[in-house]
């Protein structure tokens, strides 16, 4: 084992829209400190690299210097695992209209090597990692958050394709036509427009106008409705919140079906805001998966919900691609 392997700490960076997170985290998986800055304050990428920097300073110092880091994972939206780089990420001010080399970047700052990759697809490694899907080679990990992410892992190693950008789940048209819903990605009827948290709220603001079940969430303003409120209406037992999270349990359930015709995962590991609701949304998923997979794959996936903590998850998820430096 040489110098490099025997560092016991990595860096993680959870790179999100609106805050940037950074940690310091050891190989058992303990985030023993953190740092922040918010993203769209820099408006270039070499302000928000400056300022990534001087924040690190202090959370470095305390575990003994740049010579205790192994090296630095970064989750960013559109980022690419081959090349490092985050390129035309439309919610970036700094990365929307071009390629952004920012593992380099860091990595010629501290003197350490740098991966980068898209925020599902760190999920999923740290999934592998820290978490549930520790040991496992074959999963599929779907983050429910604003967005629907995904990352593919078969034979244990990620997929990312001839592009590095493999593994839009979330991108896959469940309501083809003239009526399936707008995506933000510009085509229509995608899984993310019906099963990410905005996709639930949408649902709900559709159900309202066009069914006259009684239900708690006609006392709130229809655009002020959050997949929260839908979940601690359906907690309730709330009808028609209830039916929300069957029509959505029951479409994440049948690309599940699907997903499963091309890599036999061991697993469905759940991750993101959504899954709060628990069996409210899992059962329906899992009747769902069940009615409409093939028989060879029947009973053979679990349905896994993320075990790690919200907090931490997605700088536990970039570090972890430190470790694979």
């Amino acid at each position: 084992m040489d110098a490099q392997e025997q560092k016991p700490f990595v860096i993680g960076l959870d790179l999100g829209g609106t805050n940037s997170v950074f940690g310091i985290v050891d190989q058992r998986g303990q985030v023993l400190a953190t740092n922040a800055i918010k993203t769209q304050s820099y408006k270039t990428v070499e302000d928000f690299v400056d300022a990534g920097i001087e924040v690190l300073k202090p959370i470095i110092a305390k575990v003994g210097g740049i010579s205790q880091i192994k090296a630095m994972g970064i989750g960013a939206p559109n980022g690419n695992f081959y090349r490092g780089t985050i390129e035309y990420a439309p919610n970036l001010v700094w990365a929307h209209e071009g390629v952004v080399p920012l593992a380099k970047m860091f990595s010629d700052r501290l003197g350490i090597p740098v991966g980068l990759t898209n925020d599902a697809n760190a999920a999923a490694i740290g999934e592998m990692q820290y978490g549930v899907a520790r040991g496992m080679k074959n999963f599929i990990m779907i983050t429910l958050g604003t967005g629907v992410g995904s990352g593919i892992v078969i034979n244990g190693q990620m997929v990312y394709g001839v592009d590095g950008f493999a593994g839009e789940l979330g991108h896959v048209t469940m309501v083809r036509g003239n009526e399936g819903r707008l995506c933000g990605c510009g085509r229509k009827g995608c899984l993310e427009a019906y099963c990410s948290a905005t996709g639930v709220a949408r649902t709900a603001r559709e159900l309202l106008e066009t069914s006259s079940e009684p239900s708690l969430l006609r006392e709130m303003n229809p655009e002020e409705i959050t997949s929260l409120d839908v979940s601690i209406a359906a907690g309730k037992g709330d009808k028609l919140a209830l039916d929300i999270f069957n029509f959505t349990g029951d479409m994440i359930g049948a690309a599940c079906a699907d997903f499963a015709s091309f890599s036999s995962p061991e697993a469905f590991v759940f991750f993101g805001g959504l899954t709060k609701a628990g069996d409210l949304l899992m059962n329906p998923i899992i009747a769902a998966y069940d009615k409409y997979v093939m028989p060879v794959f029947k009973g053979k996936a679990k349905f896994l919900v993320s075990s790690l903590d919200d907090a931490s998850a997605a700088v536990l998820g970039a570090s972890a691609i430190g470790w694979e430096m």
